[in-house]
């Protein structure tokens, strides 16, 4: 997609799933313009630092290893801890104090990794949501099999801006289109808020009055946490599953989505045929979304009916508030 929008929003960005990083494990990553390294301690703890050493610039994500202390340089040897420290040089007793490696604000949530980006530096003003207990009783109660390894998706090399993916939150007339449902949703609730927007919408006749009730049945719930991370949890007559669409920049031109799909355990058993078709069935959408965004230019203004100007309108002032001064395009 080719946009004017700045390419480095605040907030926070899916970087891969927890279980990409084994104990004692060292990943290489590109995000942002910047080469970077993750790697779990030896107690487990997951960090993600600039990935060149500040002693001769090797990378550490290319042949380095974790050790007591932190991550050891496979050039000459030097650690650095998960804060970015020098911590101990091999062949001499007193540390490197004045310089120090950027270490990145990290959590590890919904089984995935997110790393906190402000290009002016500011820590983070929210926190990610839990998948699974964001949405209400009705998909609190549930069991759900865990995502990884089977129930996610990696698609790289994009060209999709973040806030674009965003702006489905506004959008339920693409579902007949892209995703050929009989008719478009109903939007039945809004709540905006500094860091997050979240949605309600219902499918069929029993929501065609626009009335918002407490029953769940054929509704989707949309939760945006800033313009990278999402949720959303459907209930259908087969069940409740939960997925997660995570768009993160690599660079000013490219970027990645994560998907990460829960289903329901309810009768079945993640090793059972149901949840293979409930899995298929849930994996099937994105990739008619990824076809249209990867290739579409961004419009300001666009060109929108009457219907659907305010929210888009609205959904594009609320994300304005991501893109610091700094980062105007």
């Amino acid at each position: 997609m080719r946009t004017e929008l700045s390419m480095k929003p605040t907030g926070w960005f899916q970087v891969g799933w927890s279980g990409d990083v084994p104990s004692g494990g060292v990943v290489p990553l590109r995000y942002f313009g910047e080469d970077l390294v993750a790697f779990r301690a030896l107690d487990g703890t997951l960090h993600i630092l600039d990935a060149y050493c500040q002693h001769l610039g090797a990378n550490l994500a290319r042949g380095g290893c974790v050790v007591d202390g932190g991550i050891q340089c496979p050039f000459h040897g030097w650690v650095w801890n998960g804060q970015g420290r020098n911590v101990h040089i091999p062949y001499q007793d007193r540390t490197n104090t004045a310089r120090r490696i950027r270490a990145w604000h990290t959590v590890e949530r919904n089984e995935s990794i997110y790393l906190w980006h402000d290009a002016d530096g500011g820590e983070p003003a929210w926190e990610v949501p839990d998948a699974l207990t964001s949405f209400g009783e009705h998909v609190a109660a549930c069991t759900f099999d865990p995502a990884y390894p089977q129930g996610r998706g990696h698609f790289t090399d994009l060209h999709v801006h973040p806030q674009v993916v965003a702006e489905n939150a506004v959008d339920p007339h693409h579902f007949r289109f892209v995703h050929r449902t009989p008719d478009s949703p109903v939007v039945l609730e809004e709540t905006v808020d500094d860091s997050t927007w979240t949605a309600r919408v219902g499918f069929g006749r029993r929501w065609a009055d626009g009335v918002a009730r407490p029953d769940t049945m054929n509704t989707l719930v949309i939760l945006w946490s800033g313009i990278g991370v999402s949720f959303n949890a459907e209930h259908t007559r087969d069940g409740v599953r939960v997925v997660s669409i995570c768009t993160t920049p690599v660079d000013d031109e490219r970027t990645e989505i994560f998907a990460t799909y829960w289903i329901d355990r309810g009768e079945t058993d993640v090793n059972s045929g149901d949840y293979e078709r409930r899995l298929a069935e849930a994996q099937a959408a994105l990739p008619d979304d990824i076809n249209i965004w990867h290739h579409q230019k961004y419009l300001e203004p666009p060109g929108l009916a009457t219907s659907e100007a305010a929210g888009f309108r609205k959904l594009r002032r609320w994300a304005g508030r991501f893109y610091p001064a700094s980062q105007a395009s």
